[in-house]
């Protein structure tokens, strides 16, 4: 089909209905593949010639056609899609007597393939009757004898026209949100409902400008304002960008938290631009009040950093100008510079030119510096791992060079044997165990029985090792200690399977040094880092006039946490620093847990529009929020000799999934929908009046609502609606996932000595 002529003012859905029926007259009479133009734009179609019979296959994901929208950043979270086409032509004596075409697309979520929506659109053409028409008209040039048949004609591209429908009858955006602000509440957050809400708000965001979501965040009460600010940051459009920069002021140290949660959205965001990345970076450069606020801004523009990249954005002026910035600040820093807050960056960037210099603070440093460099190298894919990179962590674990921390000393062991290790490198670990620290042995025996436990990679060369009677005897193999790892499933399906893993060090002395929750989910072809809390202890040691381990006599009293959230690095809290601090918070402690982060996430964002080959165009979008509320807590008692930490995880998750044909004089589509409420709870208690001392380990999953609806609906113009709904509710129950005999043996005398205590009192 060479040429397409319509008139000029014609509606653009009928004009797609002709290039759609225009379309199907195009066709070859040999077999091959050739590239086409026809309404879905640019193509591959193989024709396939049998006799009278033609079968024309369309290759939809080689069209070349303007798409619009935007997928989730991460593959565990975005929505696949599977798309044909194929047409049948029926021939007789040349001339076609029926044509029948068909194309499907089918959507599903990745990390639940049961939860997806299909489009199937179908043309059917056949031969009637057989009549004499216009006779043949005589002229030099095509175009001329169309002008004869009616002036008003027009050529125009067969490629389809985007057609925008606009929302009738749509609640303007304060209308909307007066509708949704009860489930908004801080105290709601953990609710599903409150992620329903915060989705739909998202939905009306995008459709708003800048003054009417200015008039919003202008005229709530302080309450809401942090879960308002989630919501406009994560709508991700140039309107709502420019609305949050006017409302939020950076020189006022007073809206730090609002300051706080704008840019977590901007670390979680699906699809950040360019502008983003360069917004951050001019404010970076001016006038900020908190300090807090810089350094979690930095972090921040590392996750951008990674996500441009990913994207093929790594050369953007944006992305060039932040990484020369945050590496800059590193090679050559400044006396007053947060050298941690610039790795803490890295960590979240991962930036393979970014390894030699990690590798230098992770040898040369100590303390935090040492500790973030080492833990960033652990987040690299092994790939970036070069044999470089092996033989410093062989040094710093062997401590060829200077002393190191334990905890610094254990993670540069994961890194060896995570990333492919020799036999040479998996013997020289082993047989270092009974060398070690009291704790270090027992945690570093722990970490290799895990490797064979859960059949991780390395196990093959590790019990290759094990047969050697040097490596594996009773001496190395039966160390005291209460340190230990433990990784296990939480889940595993066809879609995906997700594992814990808990691992918690401890000092000579007893006391915590650091514990590690961390909880992966993965696919066959990607992964995803959910989460991690980690609470790091150091300096403790004076309170109960221990003595500290090696390499650690010099390092200040501290205890704080740090998370990582959807492989987002968010910034370390704090709870104290310095003796004088610890004492004062030991005074006054209550027992309540530190909040460690809060607040409404974006996870899911698939937005896309499809071209019919039919006419009409399908649009699919899926949106999964999350509302999430972690906390982390210490307990220390001097008195019991006991201490206790507690990190709690309240989850909400709403995900919804729209598919809507609109066809102008009909709009027919589907609606899905899926929501749960969880609560994890990870808590370690110890009791160190005694060697070893006594640790007990629990992580808890409570009873979970888990809900899913399907609802259908076909709309007229007249304003009549059809709908069909359909919907299932279940509890998933809750239960205390299994940690090693080791530890349940040791909860059983935890909990009966802290019963034998309590009944003799007196």
């Amino acid at each position: 089909v060479q040429n397409f002529y319509s008139y000029e003012n014609e509606p653009g859905f009928t004009q797609n209905l002709k290039r759609g029926l225009a379309s199907l007259f195009q066709l070859q009479m040999h077999s091959g593949t050739v590239r086409e133009v026809d309404i879905s734009g640019k193509c591959n179609v193989t024709y396939q010639v049998r006799q009278d019979q033609v079968t024309k296959i369309k290759a939809l994901d080689s069209c070349e056609i303007e798409k619009t929208g935007f997928t989730s950043h991460n593959q565990i979270l975005d929505v696949s899609t599977k798309a044909t086409s194929a047409t049948i032509y029926v021939l007789e004596d040349s001339f076609i007597k029926s044509i029948k075409a068909e194309e499907n697309y089918v959507f599903f979520l990745n990390f639940r393939r049961k939860t997806g929506a299909k489009i199937v659109s179908k043309q059917k053409l056949e031969l009637q009757s057989v009549e004499a028409g216009p006779g043949l008209l005589a002229g030099k040039h095509v175009a001329g004898v169309i002008k004869t048949l009616d002036s008003n004609y027009i050529s125009m591209p067969l490629v389809a026209e985007t057609v925008k429908s606009e929302c009738k009858k749509c609640p303007s955006l304060f209308e909307h949100w007066k509708s949704i602000k009860e489930y908004m509440h801080p105290e709601k957050l953990s609710k599903a409902e409150a992620a329903r809400s915060f989705l739909s708000f998202i939905q009306n965001i995008r459709r708003a400008t800048k003054e009417e979501i200015l008039q919003i965040v202008k005229s709530e009460n302080k309450e809401l304002l942090p879960q308002i600010v989630d919501a406009i940051t994560s709508a991700q459009t140039p309107a709502s960008l420019e609305a949050i920069l006017e409302f939020l002021d950076f020189k006022d140290a007073s809206t730090s938290v609002l300051q706080e949660r704008f840019l977590y959205a901007c670390g979680f965001a699906s699809h950040p631009s360019e502008m983003l990345l360069k917004t951050l970076t001019s404010k970076f450069k001016d006038d900020i009040a908190n300090e807090e606020i810089r350094e979690t801004l930095v972090i921040v523009m590392g996750a951008l950093i990674r996500k441009l990249c990913d994207r093929e954005g790594c050369k953007l002026p944006a992305v060039v100008e932040a990484k020369k910035l945050i590496l800059g600040r590193l090679e050559k820093p400044k006396k007053d510079d947060n050298v941690r807050v610039y790795l803490l960056a890295l960590k979240n960037a991962l930036l393979p030119e970014a390894i030699p210099l990690l590798l230098k603070y992770a040898e040369s440093e100590e303390g935090h510096i040492s500790n973030t460099a080492v833990t960033a190298l652990q987040r690299y894919d092994p790939s970036f791992l070069t044999n470089e990179v092996k033989k410093t962590m062989n040094r710093i674990y062997h401590q060829n060079r200077k002393v190191h921390e334990k905890t610094v000393r254990t993670t540069a062991a994961a890194i060896i044997l995570s990333s492919n290790p020799s036999y040479m490198e998996v013997k020289n670990i082993l047989l270092s165990i009974g060398e070690l620290p009291l704790e270090m042995n027992k945690y570093m025996l722990s970490i290799i029985q895990d490797i064979l436990q859960l059949e991780k990679p390395s196990s093959k060369t590790v019990r290759k090792v094990l047969k050697d009677m040097r490596a594996h005897n009773y001496e190395r193999f039966a160390k005291p200690g209460s340190s230990s790892a433990y990784s296990g499933y939480i889940t595993r399906g066809p879609d995906i399977s997700s594992t814990y893993s808990l691992d918690i060090l401890y000092s000579g002395s007893g006391i915590l040094r650091r514990s590690n929750l961390n909880i992966h989910v993965f696919d066959k072809n990607a992964q995803l880092h959910a989460g991690q809390v980690v609470i790091e202890a150091q300096g403790l040691e004076s309170i109960i006039a221990a003595t500290p381990d090696e390499g650690e006599e010099n390092l200040d009293s501290f205890a704080g946490t740090s998370a990582i959230l959807f492989d987002i690095q968010l910034r370390p809290v704090t709870f104290f620093q310095g003796y004088g601090d610890l004492m004062s918070k030991m005074l006054s402690a209550t027992g309540d847990p530190m909040s460690v982060v809060k607040g409404l996430i974006l996870l899911t964002d698939y937005s896309q529009e499809f071209q019919l080959q039919s006419g009409p165009r399908a649009s699919v979008d899926f949106q999964g929020g999350l509302a999430i509320d972690i906390s982390g807590g210490m307990e220390f008692s001097l008195w019991y000799r006991e201490s206790k930490t507690n990190v709690k995880n309240r989850i909400a998750m709403f995900v919804s999934g729209n598919a809507e044909v609109d066809s102008f004089f009909l709009k027919t589509g589907m609606e899905t929908t899926l929501e749960t409420e969880t609560a994890l709870d990870f808590i370690s208690t110890v009791q160190f009046s005694q060697y070893p001392f006594l640790v007990c380990m629990q992580m808890d999953r409570v009873g979970s609502p888990f809900r899913h609806s399907l609802t259908k609906y076909e709309s007229l113009p007249s304003g009549r609606r059809y709908t069909a709904r359909r919907g299932k509710a279940e509890i998933l129950e809750g239960c205390e996932y299994p940690l090693h005999q080791e530890n349940s043996n040791m909860c059983r005398k935890v909990f009966s000595t802290a019963s034998d205590s309590s009944s003799s009192w007196f």
